[in-house]
Parts: structure tokens; C-alpha cells; sequence
């Protein structure tokens, strides 16, 4: 285990699975002590970092679209850990839909999910960071929200709007030594790709200029990066971890 985290408190959202866990798992690694969030079973994850990794985690149910919810699970945290140092706002949905075609409460749910509930958890994370003079907050966007896609104008737009979020809240936060950085992931090997056909996942490698979907590790690798010593003076950054789907 790499202590360079040691000492500090991380707070993942939509650590259930996916990118979340892998994240959770890699913080924990790295000596942070993990807080997993979830609106589904973050304890599953919790229980494996504390057991398969040896690490230290707990958990907490989240629903990040409510405002007061996320602002109590944030108090609840500063009164079991004492601190919040790292927040990563993962949490997100889909609901794919051609423009035309689209339900306005599918519209509405991404956009409460994946911007709004960052918002939520970072206004109330932010206040402890300032007071702390000190943190690091790691929205992960998506290279949808930079280069768009037919299908996602919800998703796109969700993830474009926590890019233009990151850069201004960076402005915002700079002179309390709290950073502030976006990681978008390309085609990641999750859930959502598993059940892609040879031919679909053959169709998505073509556009890449490494030939082979990115994996939940590689996105915890980048935000271990930005979270960590070495980025202490990046801020207001997007880092693009997608293989050269966009350049």
C-alpha cells in the first residue's frame, strides 16, 4: 500500500460499482480512509476494501439529488472522520434517447443526477474544504460532454455542464489551496459495455487510437493523480483518459 494519502479522508459518490469502486479502491490503497456513498449498497464495497484490501473504508447511503440529504451525510462524515480532504463526485445515469424522441423525466433525471447532485455534495463539501484551507475535488465528466453524441443530448449535456462547474469553481476555490479537476473517460469496460456484441464492441475499438476499451483502473489511476501530491498545482484541468477517441 502507498501511504501518500495517508491521513486523508475521501469521499467517493456512486462507489456501489463501476468507476466508483474502482476509485474507492484505489484511494483506499493509497491510504486515504474511503468513504463510499451510494443510493444502492455502498457497504458491499466498503466491506471488500476492508477485507480483501486490508484498507480502511465505511459507507453511507446517498441520495446525491437531495440537497439536504447530501448536506447531512457531508455534517455526519466531518463528525465521524473530523475532515472531508478528497471528494469525488462519480455518481451518474443514462437514459439514452434521441432528442425527439425524449422524455422529459428522463431529460430531468440525468440532469438531477449527474450535475445537480454534484452541486449538492460539492456545496456542502466545499464549506469544509475552505475552512480547512485544503482539498481536493475530482468531478468525473465524460469526452460526451466535450465532443458530443446522438443519442445522450441529457447525458451530454450533464457531463459539459460539471466541465464548465469544474473550471469555475477551480476560480473559485484557488486562493483556499482546493483544487478542483475533471477526468473524462471515453469507452470504459463496465456494465453498460459488457453486454455489447462482438461487432458493437469491434465498432467502438475502431475509433480509437488505443485499440482496446479503457477500464474502470485507468480512470481511478487518473484521479489518484489528480488527487495526490503530484498535482498540487493543476486546477481547473479536464483530464482526457480516453484512448484518443477525442483530441
Amino acid at each position: 500500500m502507498d501511504a501518500k494519502l495517508e491521513g486523508q479522508v475521501a469521499l467517493i459518490t456512486g462507489a456501489a460499482r463501476g468507476i466508483g469502486r474502482e476509485v474507492a479502491a484505489r484511494l483506499a490503497r493509497d491510504g486515504a480512509a474511503v468513504v463510499c456513498a451510494d443510493c444502492l449498497d455502498p457497504e458491499e464495497t466498503a466491506a471488500w476494501i476492508r477485507s480483501e484490501l486490508g484498507c480502511q473504508a465505511s459507507s453511507v447511503t446517498c441520495d446525491v439529488t437531495d440537497h439536504e440529504g447530501a448536506r447531512s451525510v457531508v455534517e455526519g462524515i466531518q463528525q465521524s472522520h473530523g475532515r472531508v480532504d478528497i471528494l469525488v463526485n462519480n455518481a451518474g445515469i443514462t437514459r439514452d434517447q434521441l432528442l425527439v424522441r425524449m422524455k422529459p423525466e428522463d431529460w430531468n433525471a440525468v440532469l438531477q443526477v449527474n450535475l445537480t447532485g454534484a452541486y449538492n455534495v460539492t456545496q456542502a463539501v466545499a464549506r469544509l474544504m475552505m475552512k480547512q484551507r485544503s482539498g481536493r475535488v475530482v468531478n468525473i465528466a465524460s469526452v460526451v460532454g466535450l465532443m458530443g453524441n446522438a443519442g445522450q443530448c441529457n447525458y451530454s449535456a450533464s457531463k459539459a455542464g460539471l466541465v464548465g462547474m469544474t473550471k469555475s469553481l477551480a476560480r473559485e476555490l484557488g486562493s483556499r489551496n482546493v483544487t478542483v479537476n475533471a477526468v473524462a473517460p471515453g469507452y470504459i469496460q463496465t456494465a453498460m459495455t459488457d453486454v455489447l456484441d462482438e461487432r458493437q464492441r469491434e465498432a467502438l475499438v475502431s475509433n480509437l487510437a488505443i485499440r482496446r476499451l479503457g477500464t474502470p483502473e485507468d480512470i481511478a489511476g487518473a484521479v489518484a493523480f489528480l488527487v495526490g501530491p503530484d498535482a498540487s498545482y493543476v486546477t481547473g484541468t479536464v483530464l482526457n483518459v480516453s484512448g484518443g477517441l477525442y483530441m
